[in-house]
């Protein structure tokens, strides 16, 4: 049963990540009410979460130190923070539904900030469902929240940032993979050079991860990505092949490596969910990993007082996410009336100044893990797309044919993205099939229409603890 939260904020915010934690914090210091809503049990999200053992030393990571130190910030400040909640559901006036320890709560606020970051990109290819494989996301969980060493021969394989950032985490730990299987190759790296030396700290961590993997001997296949798993009950081998730079499969030699564990990510994908939910206009930006809500750079939406920030807003990194928190708490607390114009265009110069800077930085990171449309195009016909409905790149393709020409049309005709993930592993990938078929843009095709619940829920979760006695029996209608 619903329980209505005797909290009223000024703004809530959805998400506690950099972006989240700035906008909240910034909002609250020029004397907003703020709600922070948060699944996890802190605030950090996936760059700052929270480690498995406390440690912001001079040996931490700068990502460990940089969320200590603004999980600090938070907790000094007057931010509410309700965190373990799963957001299920927002409506109109900017409800928000949650599902929490004690059931289901809602919160509503005149002003709302999303900040939910991204989900990882998996281009699907055969046995990918096998147990034992798992994205890069779950692996930076695993080193960063608890310290969880992978089985002993396991291989790494993706695009991007993340890819260097896990293999050189793990093997600090003495837990190196057993290879690297890597998209890009070293002109790609190199090309990243100019924008990197404007950010001297992320250098020196980028030369520590180079360190960190070539000292532990790991071999690095460039230009390659996995072809299959094969195994029966779990994964026990991957198939990997070479490719060139726009993700096609070339001529070469297949190579099998035996294998425990099969770690994998091809970028990210803005997790725009609540936008689309309540009707802000959507722009594609392929280059900024796909829909993404139609902002101004304070983060105002399309629809009055709705600001969507971060990673969820274009893939643009933690460094970004930062400022843009920055702006958005500024802008809230300029449209609620709690700081004039000449203040908030003063407050403003800094993080816009920042914002700049990075842009270069910024731009080569989403370059490299965009979606290469010859991977879509590379991707088995066997192979499964959705995994919550079991629905194959086949199945897509004859649905196409079919007369399918929106992505709506194809989660009609195949169930697809109607699983409990509600379309956020396979929406991107369905959707430039789709576009790939039909040779149209991924404009043409649209979007999934956004539906509650947002993320799966039980149904004896929302219905709560009660007595039958506590069911409303109605008098007998008279004779």
């Amino acid at each position: 049963m619903s329980r209505s939260s005797p909290h009223d904020f000024d703004v809530l915010v959805l998400g506690g990540g950099p972006a989240g934690m700035v906008s909240a914090i910034t909002a609250s210091q020029h004397g907003l009410s703020v709600g922070l809503i948060d699944e996890q049990a802190e605030a950090g999200g996936q760059i700052w979460r929270a480690p498995w053992a406390a440690s912001s030393g001079k040996d931490a990571s700068p990502e460990v130190r940089d969320g200590h130190k603004m999980r600090e910030t938070l907790a000094r400040s007057n931010v509410s923070c309700l965190f373990g909640r799963r957001i299920w559901s927002v409506t109109d006036q900017y409800r928000v539904e949650v599902l929490g320890a004690d059931g289901v709560e809602t919160y509503q606020a005149p002003h709302l900030i999303v900040a939910l970051g991204a989900h990882e990109r998996v281009i699907p290819f055969p046995g990918w469902t096998l147990p034992g494989v798992m994205g890069l996301a779950a692996a930076t969980i695993m080193l960063k929240a608890h310290g969880l060493a992978p089985p002993k021969d396991w291989v790494l394989a993706g695009v991007g940032p993340l890819l260097a950032a896990v293999a050189a985490g793990y093997a600090r730990k003495g837990h190196p993979p057993k290879a690297i299987i890597d998209l890009s190759g070293p002109s790609d790296w190199l090309a990243t050079l100019p924008s990197l030396a404007s950010r001297p700290g992320l250098f020196k961590q980028g030369v520590g991860w180079v360190v960190s993997i070539l000292s532990s001997r790991i071999p690095i296949y460039f230009r390659h990505a996995i072809r299959r798993a094969e195994g029966q009950d779990r994964i026990a081998a991957c198939v990997i092949g070479p490719v060139d730079q726009d993700g096609h499969r070339v001529a070469g030699p297949e190579l099998s490596l035996d294998c425990d564990a099969l770690m994998i990510g091809n970028g990210l994908v803005p997790g725009g969910e609540v936008p689309r939910l309540l009707g802000a206009n959507q722009v594609y930006q392929h280059e900024l990993g796909g829909w993404i809500p139609d902002c101004d750079r304070y983060g105002r939406t399309s629809l009055k007082h709705l600001y969507a920030i971060g990673d969820g807003a274009g893939i643009r990194g933690g460094a970004v996410a930062c400022s843009a928190g920055q702006l958005a708490g500024l802008a809230v607390a300029h449209d609620a009336g709690f700081i004039d114009a000449a203040s908030f265009a003063r407050q403003s110069v800094q993080p816009l100044t920042e914002n700049q800077k990075l842009a270069a930085f910024s731009a080569a990171m989403a370059h490299m893990i965009r979606l290469r449309p010859a991977q879509v195009a590379s991707i088995s016909p066997e192979a499964v797309i959705c995994r919550c409905e079991d629905v194959t790149r086949q199945d897509l393709v004859c649905a196409a044919k079919a007369g399918a020409r929106d992505v709506n049309q194809l989660k009609h005709f195949t169930r697809c993205g109607m699983g409990p993930c509600q379309g956020r592993m396979c929406g991107d990938i369905a959707a430039e099939i789709l576009a790939q078929e039909h040779q149209v843009s991924r404009q043409a095709v649209g979007y999934w229409t956004a539906r509650p619940p947002l993320r799966p829920i039980s149904l004896q979760s929302m219905l709560g603890r009660f007595e039958y006695s506590d069911i409303p029996i109605p008098k007998p209608a008279p004779l």
